[in-house]
């Protein structure tokens, strides 16, 4: 079992619906094959106190309850550490030993491994951020568009306006800790007292009392919800960029600070036209006496079509630069990138035989043409001549 299980009922290997019974059995089976004392192997100390963790909430009914409506037990989120909590296990009842002298086992564990569970940290009341993506075209991303998403998630109660309390019901500050959600603990050890600070039992941590849960969020001001938001992509956003919407993700627990939509944008591959940083690429196919004499093309981009000048004397594999015509910078005031022209010079597969013949007169013009590197058309001479 990996430490930091994040549900209690798996560490204790039951089903959610399982009894008392069935819990306790469950935990006395573990606890004995995983007791330090028992149990040499590394991690042993580590799964021992996850079970001593799980049993703790589960076996309590209004723990469990909590713990089934809001995921955590007094501040202590399932696999979150810091010891085994107040309700300590009993190890004389596990292995039938007594203990001298009235020492508790439960003090020994608070001592070594934190006291109160969860480390004194209180549970989160406020609202997870959430994370989305959404996908867009190259064009969505150059212009900015608004696009729409359904957002599924845990939204204030409608019954209830997020407070948790049924209707005519108050919500008062719990007296047990002022409304802090924490409470000092002292405990007796065989070192001396020891001081703790660990959540507030009373109020689960929440600060406040509801005399009334309401029965559509059961006390938790929150139920699940499915919504359609509205995202405005800007002008030159990145793949792999994300959009924050503020207060857009799960809702607080009893109107608590939501929190927030993280959307990821993703930009979908482009026919043919890609993309590097705000530079944009394409390709131009030119004929063999295009590239030689050179020529004045029409070459579809982005969010324009682009007169190109082919210089005469073009290879293969030349670029034609553009300023300006590229992708635009996000939060750039409307200035873009260039567009890269990747020219191809394109050799004709069939010839006539009036072709052929101009061809090989053009080659024998150019037989005395000395170059370190050949020429598109020297190359074009030997294949002609075979």
């Amino acid at each position: 079992m990996p430490a930091g299980t994040s549900d209690y009922y798996q560490t204790l290997g039951v089903e959610r619906t399982a009894t008392a019974d069935e819990i306790k059995k469950a935990f006395r089976r573990k606890a004995r094959e995983l007791h330090p004392d028992v149990n040499k192997a590394a991690d042993a100390e580590d799964r021992f106190k996850e079970i001593n963790e799980a049993y703790d909430a589960l076996s309590d009914p209004a723990k469990r309850q909590q713990y089934d409506t809001y995921g955590s037990v007094g501040g202590r989120a399932p696999g979150g550490g810091g010891g085994y909590g107040g309700g300590y296990v009993d190890l004389n009842d596990l292995f039938g030993g007594g203990g001298a002298g009235g020492f508790d086992m439960g003090d020994l564990f608070s001592a070594f491994f934190g006291g109160v569970s969860g480390g004194g940290r209180g549970v989160r009341l406020e609202g997870r951020d959430m994370a989305m993506s959404l996908t867009v075209t190259l064009e969505e991303a150059a212009t900015g568009a608004e696009k729409e998403i359904v957002l599924d998630h845990l939204a204030p109660c409608d019954v209830c306006d997020g407070t948790g309390a049924a209707e005519g019901s108050s919500v008062a500050t719990c007296p047990d800790c002022n409304g802090s959600g924490q409470r000092v603990q002292v405990r007796r050890t065989f070192i001396g007292q020891m001081q703790t600070v660990g959540p507030c039992e009373r109020c689960s941590s929440t600060g406040h009392i509801v005399e009334q849960p309401c029965e559509e969020c059961q006390g938790s001001g929150r139920v699940p919800d499915r919504q359609h938001v509205n995202v405005n992509v800007p002008a030159g956003i990145s793949d792999g960029q994300q959009i924050r919407l503020r207060g857009m993700g799960e809702a607080g627990i009893r109107g608590a600070t939501p929190g927030d939509l993280l959307v990821a944008i993703r930009i979908a591959p482009h026919d043919f036209i890609h993309r590097e940083g705000n530079e944009l690429h394409c390709k131009a196919n030119v004929s063999i006496s295009q590239a030689a004499l050179g020529a004045e093309l029409s070459v579809c981009g982005l969010l324009e079509d682009n007169k190109v000048h082919i210089p005469s004397g073009t290879q293969h594999g030349d670029t034609v630069r553009l300023k300006g015509r590229g992708m635009p910078r996000m939060g750039g005031g409307g200035s873009r990138g260039d567009l890269i022209v990747h020219v191809g010079v394109q050799v004709p597969k069939k010839l006539s035989k009036r072709q052929k013949e101009l061809l090989r007169e053009l080659g024998d013009e150019l037989g005395d043409a000395k170059s370190a590197e050949k020429s598109t058309l020297e190359k074009l001479k030997d294949w002609l001549r075979g």
